[in-house]
């Protein structure tokens, strides 16, 4: 129930005498703007730009604070201050420090920052241009995979030795740990056979774990013993051809055990909590480090097998710096010279890869070492095609050209460790070595893939001239030539050359008959035809291209290869006139027939065009050829589309009709455009675009003709008007709608068509009761009530300059507005409908001016039309009358307590729209304000600041000239506090 007091308030105002007068105050616009806008002031910036970068100095000044003071101890203009105390210690707390002293994991954690750090400086004699092993890790695992059965030995454990007494000698503790090696020896293993590769790779990963789990632990021994067993595997080579990756698998466990001891060694070596230096000499290292390092390769040397006593050798060379400043010096040749006596020349191989791998990381400047272990390789290289190695290949059913490739990865490894920042006389000498060489593939191969590409352009002839000498059945030239291209595609050969080295190349490549082998090829040279041709020869390659890859629908199985091509021809040639003039290229796309492939090389084309075309085209070749492709993005949507998908796709599409322009001819853009709405009709966001481009051309045309049409461009006007009037209603968005029948609406009154603009309008007005209670707004569900508020804001602001129909009744758009308002079912909880009500009288206010605000040109908006006319501003009287009646009654609805403080908020916001806009020498309008002020201020819920405010700015407004009646209001508006 409404409490009697606020009755009282609402029962004062008489509200028939109320409107009989005149309530709106009259404004004069341009006198008002006058006296409200900004002063300016001249400046004088000097050296000072808002857009130029803020140079921040910090002073180095310090001062003395007193004890328990709050002030900062140092001034600077950063806002970042630095840790006076962190300075002085050099980032070495003392306390955490002693405190770490009475717990090994604290110390062993405070060691991480400065082992990342030592890392981070070991590494940096090798630069970021150095291509790391991590790298490669990858792709020889996908690469060299197997479906035949993998078996391995796993390590099970032993009860010997576990329990010893306080009182044991020393003697008896290490003939324990000796007798736990010898373990392995006794039957401590466990052979699994029959593991799929998935199976194997998990196993090598619980071996990794059991790795650390026993160091963790103080397993010393046992997690010696993993790493002797891991290593063991690398000597198998029962499935030669997934050894690269086992080889991968192994050494990850390798380095894990490496890091291991070479970082507790690290740890022993801190003196007094103070580690190391990063460069340390052997000199600096204590005893005990020294004796635990060298306690650790006594071990790895008492291992009686060749190849695990060699890779756990290797594993913890870098452990040599604890011992002498020449220790990796000396042991690298000494290593190199031990995998001499492995057998197998793929096992060894890889054993000098993983020792050309540490080198590089502990002694990157020991180049001899490095080219030592190529020139050894070279020596044996003939073993490949001996009788042990054939009969090994037979067995196993591999043919020689893919045991080959399974040398790459490490050769490859190898020239890159050599050939890093090596000089030119270097690698010219490992080329005339491997001259020497028959079939040289291999090696060549490796040569043109590890050394820099511009040592391999620059002598592109002569490296063909060496890959014509190979013999074809070792090692397929293909693949020469496709390494060779990738080294074109880096770096450019002498310009003479050019058309040689393609003729060369694709003599080879065009007579290969397998597809896969040729469009490997094909893809590589592409880039280079690119680079370095005119479209002519690009025709000629993709011509040959669809040649080879259309019978038996070879293009099927190569799509990324195609797509790659693709890619390659439109970042070379940018010009899209030019690409288009391409004989070749649109029967090149056709080949893509699988859609989702097909719409990705489509997307690929759309965003270069988009990126690189800087003019907008008229071009019939470009509109044909992207309409083409457009229209194969938009038919590939369907109901499973995802919604980031139709976006993407609409975006792509759009960007292709903003750079759509014929100029002055607006005739044909407008056909363009109804030719794209036929195209792109299940893309929402496109005809939204194509309504909105409609629109900024019946604007152009409205410009070029200054606003006076003839009656051509009249009726283009009309076409372009009617295009949006039957476009809209397709749309699903409600507000999507509304909004651009309000725009559209806009823009056919600006272009004085006002039958079509009244259309517009109306048809806003009988949507407003479809929108509904909730919309989907990102994905979620969210209450409309504030967009319609929006919406609705705007459509008052437009309606103000809209004049009456002569066939219509007096502001009939805004009586049908505010019927619809009525009827639209609000939330019972909100108040918009309310502020809507208030937006209002601001609009009929503005409407009771002599001279509206704003107006549109060449347009009558009712202020000429009606002149003033009394019935007119009588008609406005009783639709203020009926919105004042809907916000009382809406505020007396609110006299509840639960509704007391948004009762508040209104009044006090129907008091401002009054002081605003209504004329307060009207007693009734003037005691119906002071009502409201009292009624937000009654339940203490206004915001005090706020009345105090506004009665501020009441007082300063009854000092201007003819409001003088203000000064009596401000006397009728007290202040209460809230108690």
């Amino acid at each position: 129930m409404l409490c009697v007091s606020c009755e009282q308030y609402f029962s004062t105002i008489d509200r028939n005498k109320y409107i009989r007068k005149r309530h709106a105050r009259s404004r004069n616009y341009v006198s008002e703007s006058d006296v409200y806008k900004l002063e300016s002031v001249p400046l004088d910036f000097g050296d000072y730009h808002p857009l130029k970068p803020i140079t921040v100095t910090e002073s180095k000044t310090k001062k003395m604070s007193r004890k328990g003071s709050t002030s900062s101890t140092s001034s600077s203009s950063s806002s970042s201050m630095m840790d006076p105390l962190s300075s002085v210690l050099d980032g070495t707390d003392p306390l955490s420090l002693f405190a770490a002293a009475a717990d090994p994991l604290t110390a062993t954690a405070s060691m991480d920052g400065i082992r990342k750090k030592r890392d981070k400086d070991d590494n940096s004699a090798v630069g970021s241009d150095f291509e790391q092993w991590s790298s490669k890790r990858s792709e020889i695992l996908s690469r060299y995979t197997t479906t035949e059965k993998l078996s391995i030995n796993l390590y099970m454990g032993s009860e010997k030795g576990k329990t010893t007494t306080s009182g044991s000698a020393v003697s008896e503790k290490v003939r324990t740990r000796l007798e736990e090696l010898d373990d392995l020896e006794e039957g401590s293993q466990k052979e699994l056979l029959n593991l799929t590769q998935q199976d194997y790779m998990n196993r090598i990963e619980e071996l990794n774990q059991s790795l650390k789990d026993a160091w963790s632990s103080d397993q010393k021994v046992k997690a010696l013993k993993i790493v002797i067993q891991c290593s063991k595997l690398l000597s198998d080579t029962t499935v030669i051809q997934f050894y690269p990756s086992k080889f991968v698998l192994i050494t990850d466990i390798l380095d894990t055990f490496g890091k291991l001891v070479y970082e507790r060694i690290l740890s022993m070596c801190m003196d007094n909590r103070v580690s190391l230096s990063d460069n340390f000499s052997p000199e600096t290292v204590n005893d005990t480090a020294k004796e635990t390092c060298l306690n650790w390769f006594f071990k790895i040397a008492s291992i009686r097998e060749l190849i695990p006593r060699f890779y756990v050798e290797a594993a913890i060379l870098k452990c040599n710096k604890f011992l002498s400043k020449t220790g990796i010096l000396e042991c690298l040749p000494r290593l190199t010279s031990v995998i001499r006596g492995i057998g197998d020349p793929l096992v060894a191989v890889y054993a000098r890869a993983y020792l050309c791998r540490v080198g590089m990381e502990v002694a990157p400047q020991l180049k001899e070492s490095l080219n030592k272990n190529f020139f050894d390789f070279l020596l044996t290289f003939k073993q490949i095609h001996g009788d042990t190695v054939q009969n090994q290949l037979v067995v196993q059913c591999v043919e020689i050209p893919l045991y080959l490739t399974l040398y790459s990865p490490a050769i490859d490894w190898i020239l890159q460790c050599i050939a890093y920042r090596a000089p030119e006389v270097l690698l010219t000498e490992m080329m005339e070595r491997c001259k020497k060489l028959g079939n040289n593939a291999l090696l060549l191969n490796s040569v043109m893939s590890a050394f820099r590409a511009e040592f391999i352009a620059a002598r592109s002839m002569d490296f063909i001239g060496m890959i014509k000498e190979c013999d074809e059945s070792g090692f397929p030239k293909h693949l020469l030539f496709r390494s060779l291209g990738l080294n074109l595609a880096l770096a450019d050969p002498p310009e003479n050359d050019h058309l040689q080295i393609l003729n060369e190349a694709w003599k080879v490549i065009t007579k290969l008959k397998n597809p896969q082998d040729y469009i490997n090829c094909a893809e590589v040279w592409v880039e280079y035809t690119c680079r370095h041709f005119t479209k002519r020869e690009v025709n000629t390659v993709l011509a040959d291209v669809i040649k080879h890859m259309t019978p038996d629908r070879a293009f099927e199985d190569a799509y990324p290869q195609l797509q790659s091509i693709i890619q390659k021809v439109i970042t070379y040639i940018n010009d899209f006139s030019l690409l288009f003039s391409v004989e070749k290229f649109l029967p090149f796309l056709d080949m893509f027939q699988k859609e989702s492939v097909r719409v990705e090389v489509c997307k690929c084309i759309m965003e270069s065009f988009i990126k690189h075309q800087q003019e907008s085209t008229k071009d019939p070749v470009i509109l044909n050829a992207l309409l083409h492709i457009c229209k194969t993005m938009h038919d590939s949507v369907n109901a499973l589309t995802l919604e980031d998908e139709k976006r993407l796709l609409a975006a792509l599409i759009n960007g292709f009709i903003k750079m759509v322009s014929f100029g002055r001819d607006f005739e044909q853009q407008l056909s363009f455009y109804v030719e794209a709405r036929s195209m792109f009709c299940n893309l929402e966001p496109v005809l939204v675009q194509l309504i909105h481009s409609v629109n900024q051309l019946a604007m152009e045309t409205r410009k070029v003709m200054r606003g006076n049409h003839s009656r051509k461009t009249a009726a283009f006007v009309r076409a372009c008007v009617a295009f949006c009037f039957i476009t809209i209603p397709s749309l699903s968005s409600i507000f999507t709608r509304l909004n651009l029948y309000l725009h559209s609406g806009q823009v056919a009154l600006a272009n004085q068509c006002l039958s079509q603009a009244d259309a517009f309008f109306k048809a806003a007005v009988s949507l407003v009761p479809e929108v509904p209670k909730m919309i989907s707004v990102d994905g979620k569900m969210r209450p409309s009530d504030a967009f319609l508020l929006e919406f609705l804001c705007n459509f008052f602001s437009t309606l103000l300059v809209v004049p009456d129909h002569p066939e219509q009744g007096v502001l009939f758009l805004v009586r049908g507005l505010l019927n619809v308002i009525q009827d639209y079912t609000w939330e019972d909880n909100s108040d918009d409908k309310v502020r809507i009500y208030t937006n209002v009288l601001h609009l009929l206010s503005a409407m009771t001016q002599e001279t509206y605000i704003y107006h549109v040109d060449k347009v009558d908006s009712n202020d000429t039309l009606y002149g003033g006319d009394s019935k007119f501003l009588a008609e406005i009287s009783k639709l203020c009358e009926t919105v004042i009646a809907q916000i009382l009654d809406h505020l007396k609805t609110l006299g509840k307590e639960e509704t007391l403080k948004r009762q508040s908020q209104l009044a006090l916001c129907f008091f401002n729209t009054i002081l605003a806009h209504g004329d307060l020498r009207n007693n009734k309008l003037n005691q119906l304000s002071v009502n409201l002020w009292n009624l937000a201020q009654k339940h203490g819920f206004a915001d005090t600041k706020t009345m105090v405010k506004t009665l501020e700015y009441i007082k300063r407004r009854s000092k201007q000239p003819d409001m003088s009646h203000f000064t009596d209001l401000a006397l009728r508006l007290p202040l209460q506090s809230r108690t």
